[in-house]
């Protein structure tokens, strides 16, 4: 992991926010908790559940950021053996994930006998555990074991697509040397982009594929190329990117307005403002914003297990009182963050450092 001055600015700041969104909607999606609290905050548990999930483009857009300062920081590919790098990426995703789903089947299965409620998963069967392995539970089809975890087979799923366009443009521009690896490479991801924002984007059965989700995943690799020309004093390559972000979301949100797009273009932009150097940074560096960041991944894994518990407690012995369920709101929180703390010492962090994972996704760089 690159020490916290050499991280790009903004990145663990935003992710932490991010993921702290993430939690409390999860805990305002998923009761009994929150369904006592509710008439004591209703206002707050409705943006909660209507917008939170919102967050989740701050990651597809810093993802995208982030794979592109790894795998093309000047805009044509630097790395080699796609294949590997893809699996290498799988494995980097699928360690802490195996150990996160592990605990939630444990957990749920000592709830199970004496805490009836929807947000319990069923005991699953060998083809969800088999699915859930190989990232393919949401394409199959099956009953996921547990929150947001569509969102670690859709990483991949970017991941590659943002690997196969970089190599496939390396591979055409050494067949057609007329055409620069760098001109083919941003015609695809602008094409795999406009295709996502104007198309994939607006059907919802296509939300379990990384075409619905490309154009945020865009917007954050035009951004990085943005703020790195305009470091560089690049005035042409930035107007060009800034250019893309603006006419790309602009075009998709007066086809079809979509708040969560929206927010995606606000992330890309503000990315690239931060960026720059004259940007007074002290409150981004802060060290728990920082470390709150660098373990995201870990807590956005774990999290569910962790809430379901206190959840199955709480309702257990107080199932009516305000005051009960609003400390174990508190508290699922807090042990979330302490729990994906552990995971990130114990499984994530161990496994990084000496086969660190270019362009690895918002939620784990």
């Amino acid at each position: 992991m690159r020490p916290p001055d050499q991280r790009l600015t903004g990145i663990d700041a935003l992710k932490g926010i991010a993921c702290v969104v993430i939690v409390w909607h999860h805990l305002a999606f998923y009761g009994p908790m929150s369904d006592v609290i509710y008439p004591r905050a209703p206002g707050l548990t409705d943006w909660l559940y209507d917008y939170g999930r919102m967050a989740v483009q701050v990651f597809l857009v810093v993802s995208g950021f982030l794979a592109a300062s790894a795998l093309a920081p000047g805009g044509v590919a630097t790395f080699g053996q796609p294949a590997r790098l893809v699996f290498r990426r799988y494995l980097r995703l699928v360690r802490p994930f195996l150990v996160a789903l592990a605990v939630t089947v444990a957990v749920a299965w000592w709830v199970r006998p004496w805490f009836d409620h929807p947000s319990v998963p069923d005991a699953p069967t060998l083809l969800q555990l088999l699915a859930h392995g190989l990232l393919l539970q949401d394409v199959l089809g099956l009953d996921a074991l547990s929150a947001g975890v569509w969102y670690v087979a859709i990483d991949l799923q970017l991941f590659a697509m943002t690997v196969l366009a970089l190599g496939l443009a390396r591979a055409l521009a050494r067949r057609l040397p007329g055409v620069s690896a760098l001109r083919w490479g941003t015609g695809l991801l602008l094409l795999l982009a406009a295709s996502s924002l104007l198309f994939f984007n607006r059907q919802d059965h296509f939300d379990d594929t990384g075409l619905y989700f490309f154009g945020s995943y865009a917007l954050g690799l035009l951004a990085f190329w943005a703020s790195t020309a305009v470091n560089k004093a690049s005035t042409r390559t930035a107007g060009l990117c800034l250019l893309a972000m603006a006419v790309l979301g602009g075009a998709a949100l007066a086809l079809d307005f979509r708040g969560r797009l929206a927010l995606a273009l606000v992330v890309a932009f503000g990315l690239v403002v931060l960026q720059l150097r004259a940007m007074p940074r002290r409150w981004l560096q802060s060290r728990w914003l920082t470390r709150l960041g660098q373990m995201s991944y870990c807590v956005f894994l774990i999290h569910f297990s962790v809430c379901l518990l206190v959840n199955a407690v709480v309702s257990h012995f107080w199932p009516t009182q305000v005051l009960a369920n609003a400390l174990g709101l508190l508290a699922a929180f807090l042990l979330s963050l302490l729990a994906g703390a552990a995971l990130f010492r114990a499984v994530e962090y161990r496994a990084a450092p000496a086969r660190r994972v270019p362009g690895a996704g918002s939620v784990i760089l």
